[in-house]
């Protein structure tokens, strides 16, 4: 008595899924001060002051700012050191 091999499926397919870039989105709140958010982006991101500050501003003057983009997981770990620092951080689809 011989044990059948097993058949790969013809028919099945592995897709993974799209690589589709989210953004992580910082939003202004009226607790945090403009050099804590831009030293913030300094830190943590490794951003020079310049952009950092340009980001901050961003943040301060049209109510948020995109400050990275890349994989779901990555903006959700990032989104969540933000709220570490007592940052309001949200993550979403970057648009196509």
């Amino acid at each position: 008595m011989s044990i059948p091999a097993s058949v790969p499926v013809a028919d099945e397919q592995l897709t993974s899924a799209p690589l589709v870039p989210w953004q992580l989105v910082v939003w202004d709140d009226p607790v945090n001060l403009m050099s804590y958010v831009a030293r913030i982006f300094r830190t943590y991101f490794g951003y020079p002051e310049e952009k950092a500050t340009l980001l901050m501003l961003a943040v301060h003057n049209e109510g948020h700012a995109v400050i990275a983009t890349g994989p779901r997981e990555t903006m959700e770990m990032h989104a969540q050191a933000m709220h570490g620092f007592g940052l309001w951080a949200t993550v979403r689809k970057a648009p196509q």
